[in-house]
């Protein structure tokens, strides 16, 4: 099997996961608080990393006595720990904020719609990068437009208003889109998968501290939902994001965004098979409208095809 067919399957698997644990999150509300949900979900994202960790480090030494390379000086071990400490929590308030947001609208919005909603972060990164000098390209810019419209008819109801959880779930993109540019500054200088041990830690103990002054909790309420937990936690946090590094490792940049983009469709698709959600006529249009931006907005410019 090429490495081509490789990095889809992993980047195919990573999107199903992320999308299907619309679901998981989106039922946990049943009977547990949005942020004692997000709490246990990132305490097992990143316990889930910690054996990944420890098997990559073996092997990283192992490769390294084969080949010969000199092992890195205390200078260097330092300036990759400060980076490391230094990323792991900017990232983890980030996605503090992202997840939390998210999970507080899924009480009142569809998984499917969250889903859609929260993939405008696709859309947003370009924009964000602008601060950072990083100019759109004219696919970016119809992207956006094409975006803003989906989200109108997903979102806005003839009468002008927008609800609340949509707005909420809005926010968490915008948020979702800030994490994507912190990790993209501080993974090409450190271990991405002790970054985000380190930042599903930090995000995981500044929710628990929110959880505990405003929501309620027991062991039946706990057990309960550790099959929702686990999902969510495992296998959309700790394995999505193993499959996320390893599809990417070898991808067009483009390609990996489009194919990690259907997280949407599979958060529909799942809400439909396993919650009985649907989309009205206008909602329809609208998650056409915005995976047709989102897309649209991934495509290289001819400056990028050049290169």
């Amino acid at each position: 099997m090429n490495k081509k067919i490789k990095s889809t399957i992993f980047l195919l698997l990573c999107a199903i996961l992320w999308g299907v644990a619309f679901v998981a999150q989106r039922d946990g509300m049943a009977d547990m608080g949005p942020f004692y949900f997000s709490a246990f979900r990132m305490y097992m994202g990143s316990l889930t990393l910690i054996p990944i960790i420890y098997l990559s480090d073996r092997f990283k030494k192992r490769e390294q006595i084969k080949s010969g390379m000199p092992k890195q000086t205390s200078v260097q071990k330092a300036t990759e720990k400060g980076y490391l400490i230094r990323g792991g929590v900017l990232c983890g308030v980030v996605i503090f904020f992202a997840a939390n947001f998210q999970q507080v609208g899924l009480v009142s919005v569809s998984a499917g719609k969250t889903a859609f909603i929260t993939t405008l972060y696709i859309i947003l990164v370009p924009l964000f990068g602008m601060f950072m000098k990083h100019r759109p390209s004219l696919f970016n810019w119809t992207g956006v437009i094409l975006g803003t419209v989906g989200l109108y008819f997903l979102c806005i109801t003839e009468s002008l208003s927008i609800a609340l959880g949509d707005l909420t779930v809005l926010i968490g993109a915008f948020f979702w889109a800030a994490h994507i540019l912190c990790i993209g500054h501080f993974a090409p200088k450190v271990d991405v998968a002790k970054l985000s041990c380190i930042q599903f830690l930090i995000a995981g103990t500044l929710s628990l501290a929110v959880a505990i002054f405003r929501e309620p909790i027991s062991a039946e309420i706990f057990v309960g939902q550790l099959p929702n937990l686990f999902f969510a936690g495992v296998l959309s946090c700790g394995l999505a994001f193993t499959f996320q590094a390893l599809g990417q490792k070898d991808a067009n940049p483009t390609v990996a965004s489009i194919i990690l983009s259907t997280e949407a469709l599979f958060g529909a698709l799942g809400g439909f098979i396993f919650l009985g959600e649907s989309f009205t006529q206008r909602e329809l249009i609208g998650c056409i409208l915005m995976f047709a931006a989102i897309i649209i907005a991934q495509l290289p410019s001819r400056k990028e095809k050049s290169q």
